[in-house]
């Protein structure tokens, strides 16, 4: 037998060594906590009677741990753990002194370009990004086991959020806002009792959102509707007042004097909750990742105060927030998700003014993202409900009381398989492929485990406003959580990247094609089969997830590359596609895509989302409409990426405006923007040649994709 060492190298078994590493672990214990050296014997026998060809000494320091728990020598196993650590920390150097001084430096520019609304030079950001290093620092040579980590640092697999890992607590949720709301909480030890108006509730549910964002490292969703009720109150305490200052007027002109300033408090309400969420600064020294949830559900109570709050955030969204030089421009956060059902479809609904705003938002803000109902419906037994701040989906669940229920819930973390590397180093056999496939994602399950595992016998005094004030529990002081993390209450995620890739790899085509379609559809039943089973062998809530991880196509890309060279149209990019994702040179337009892109939506319940790469609509609105009528009749979950102009130096997203000269020129800051030519590509996925106009005003006429 074999043994292969942590460099690589091989070398014989050799049991003394098993026999030495016990030996001193025994001898920094008491007595009692000590076995004999028949004990010993057994232990190294029993490894050497494996008779494998091969065995790594990660796995038989394992073999050794659970022989030591099993004879009850648990004070001594803790000891052998210490003692392997340690000589991991001995063989391994400090890893995080530049990266943090290049960070104080503001040289960083991997850290610079991770997080969109973080800025690096901030003292509070570099902070956080400091404790990130060192968290990512000691997950790597501490906390995780060795193999995970040198699967992470090849590109095997991406552990996600290492920064945040040494810290108990968890990735995203859907916070329970109904409950706080109607039922009170605590912030920082202050009871924050039920609001009596709808002003007092967008500002409790802002100071929500910040403590909730401050304790967890993903992002959160809340459900607008909850706040109809309090939009009522306002109305009827504004009905009261009236009526008693002025007993003389009637019901009709005191019923249209409460709503004027019932609509006065509305937009208050409304702006309190974009301006603190684009102002407010979390311990993470950034916005809250926030995303709002708008649903017209026809069994809420307050249906009509609903729509209107719905209406009033498109319209503040529509018109965006001021920057530095007092223009509009589109603000990061909150996230919109728009949720499309049979009265606001544009198929002569009730709602349908709502969605032609959305759709005017989405022409110039880019959001809000739809959700189809309809499709979701036969997604998820029937039910319509928010993705998490990070774009995964909870499956369907029942309480106690027999009813689905979907706030309150969160996902334990994420780990992502690198696909293309699979498919690179098969080289188009695909008996090896689906091997080496299997065999990783064993390895994202155990990195998975090391997630679930960092969570159990976690305390609810850890993060009081998730798990005792009812963001997603209400436990007594000093109860574990565990019971949240089996059956299905939380979800936790295996993430993929580069199905396209896998794809052209391993058949030569994309899935695009017939060939390429069926053999990607394969691999996704692959990985949904590895997510079920692991979901019934530990009855925890695995799901598979199509991960908005933009960067992560970039390094998974970058390591290959490394590796394996330049491959066309694989490594050559410097990006995977994400997901199950259509690569942008397919040229494909939205409707074909959102056509392909929808049956693999169904396989990856866990979170999937599909992006269409469309040109400027601000003036053509119908055309944009008929693509949201098409997204709520065939794909579950979809974004339109429409930016045109925007400069780069302020983030003005406006029209531009032409100088004397001709020039373009950003109205904002006067900055003679170079870069418009390269945003209209990004925008419409067109990779020809632009050109001018006869007047040379620099107006492009870049040849767009036809919707």
């Amino acid at each position: 037998m074999q043994v292969i060492k942590r460099d690589h190298t091989v070398v014989e078994f050799d049991r003394s060594k098993i026999v030495s590493a016990i030996q001193k672990a025994n001898a920094a214990v008491n007595q009692a906590h000590r076995v004999d050296a028949a004990a010993i014997d057994a232990i190294a026998n029993a490894v050497a009677s494996k008779h494998c060809p091969y065995l790594r000494v990660e796995d038989i320091q394992d073999m050794v741990e659970r022989k030591l728990m099993a004879a009850g020598k648990y004070e001594l196993a803790k000891t052998y753990i210490i003692y392997r650590y340690t000589r991991a920390l001995v063989r391994k150097s400090n890893t995080t002194d530049e990266s943090i001084l290049s960070l104080i430096r503001n040289d960083n520019k991997d850290l610079a370009e991770e997080n969109s609304n973080k800025n690096t030079a901030i003292a509070s950001t570099q902070r956080d990004y400091i404790a990130g290093e060192v968290s990512r620092d000691l997950t790597r040579r501490i906390l995780l086991p060795e193999k995970i980590s040198r699967a992470h640092d090849e590109g095997i697999l991406h552990f996600h959020d290492a920064d945040y890992f040494v810290q108990p607590i968890f990735n995203c949720c859907l916070v329970n806002i109904g409950d706080m709301l109607d039922n009170g909480t605590m912030i920082n030890g202050k009871l924050i009792e039920s609001p009596k108006s709808f002003q007092v509730a967008c500002t409790i549910v802002t100071q929500i959102i910040a403590c909730v964002a401050s304790n967890q490292y993903g992002g959160q969703s809340v459900e607008m509707r909850h706040l109809g009720k309090y939009l009522r109150l306002s109305y009827n305490k504004y009905l009261s007042k009236t009526r008693q200052a002025a007993p003389e007027l009637d019901d009709e002109t005191v019923a249209r004097l409460a709503a004027a300033r019932t609509r006065d408090e509305l937009k208050s309400g409304v702006q309190t909750i974009q301006y603190q969420i684009n102002t407010l600064m979390t311990t993470n020294g950034q916005s809250p990742f926030v995303t709002l949830f708008l649903v017209l559900r026809d069994n809420d109570p307050y249906l009509r105060e609903n729509a209107a709050i719905i209406q009033e955030i498109l319209e503040q969204r529509l018109e965006g927030i001021k920057n530095e030089q007092g223009m509009y421009i589109t603000p990061a956060f909150p996230k919109l998700v728009y949720v499309l059902d049979e009265c606001n479809c544009l198929n002569g609904g009730q709602y349908d003014y709502l969605t032609k705003l959305a759709v005017k938002c989405s022409a110039k803000r880019m959001y809000p993202d739809y959700i189809s109902a309809k499709k979701m419906r036969e997604h998820y037994q029937g039910n319509v409900f928010s993705p998490m701040g990070c774009r995964s989906f909870l499956a369907p669940w029942k309480n106690g009381h027999g009813l689905y229920q979907f706030e309150g819930r969160f996902n334990q973390g994420v780990v992502s398989i690198n696909l293309p590397q699979i498919g690179i180093l098969s080289g188009r056999d695909e008996n090896k492929f689906w091997f080496l496939l299997e065999e990783r994602l064993q390895l994202c399950f155990q990195a998975l485990m090391c997630r679930h595992n960092a969570l159990k016998g976690i305390k609810s005094d850890v993060s009081p406003i998730h798990w005792q004030y009812g963001a997603i529990a209400r436990l007594n002081k000093g109860e574990p959580i565990d019971k949240l993390l089996y059956g299905g209450y939380s979800s936790i995620s295996l993430g993929y990247i580069g199905l396209y890739e896998v794809t052209k790899l391993v058949k030569g085509c994309s899935h695009t094609q017939p060939e390429g379609e069926a053999f990607a559809m394969e691999v996704m039943r692959c990985l949904r089969a590895a997510t079920d089973r692991w979901k019934r062998e530990t009855n925890i809530g695995f799901a598979l997830y199509g991960t908005p991880a933009e960067s992560l196509c970039y390094r998974f890309a970058r390591i290959d590359k490394e590796r394996f060279g330049s491959i066309p149209d694989i490594t050559d990019k410097g990006y995977y596609t994400n997901s199950y994702h259509v690569d942008v040179r397919e040229k494909m337009d939205a409707f074909s895509k959102f056509s392909l892109e929808s049956k693999f939506q169904q396989i990856s319940s866990g979170g999937a989302i599909s992006y269409a790469e469309i040109p400027n609509m601000r003036h053509n609105l119908e055309a944009l409409e008929d693509v949201v009528r098409f997204v709520y009749d065939n794909i579950q979950y979809a974004e339109f990426n429409t930016k045109s102009d925007l400069c780069q130096v302020c983030g003005y997203d406006g029209e531009m405006e032409i100088d004397q000269n001709n020039q373009w020129v950003c109205p904002c800051c006067g900055n003679q923007d170079k870069t418009r030519m390269n945003v209209v590509r990004r925008t419409c996925g067109y990779l020809g040649e632009n050109f001018w106009n006869e007047g040379k005003t620099k107006e492009i006429k870049a040849r767009v994709l036809h919707l």
